[in-house]
């Protein structure tokens, strides 16, 4: 697999994850800025690095699910792994101006 072939798979992780809403809020997760890293392996795993706007988030499974799910519909996408953390902690400082708009926090 090209760097190129790649870098378009981890695109479209992207874009698939700006499809995925957070429960209680009205704005994707990638806009939210939950998603700190996103790799994937020539081999077909997808990994993302994620935390949560709280660590006891009551739709926490749920979102994981959802992101498993959507992810691995991305062509090329063969497993995904998430790994969440809480280092750094989520702040609004994360999201994008396009979330901060959505949410009217500037």
């Amino acid at each position: 697999m090209t760097p190129e072939e790649i870098l378009s798979i981890e695109k479209s992780i992207v874009l698939t994850l700006k499809n995925i809403y957070d429960p209680e809020k009205p704005v994707n997760i990638y806009e939210l800025g939950l998603i700190y890293e996103i790799n994937f392996d020539p081999s077909g795993t997808a990994d993302i690095i994620m935390t949560l706007t709280a660590p006891n988030c009551p739709m926490a499974d749920q979102l994981l699910a959802d992101i498993h799910r959507e992810v691995s519909k991305v062509d090329g996408v063969k497993s995904v792994n998430i790994t969440l953390t809480f280092d750094p902690q989520w702040d609004k400082s994360m999201m994008t101006e396009e979330a901060l708009l959505e949410l009217n926090l500037f």
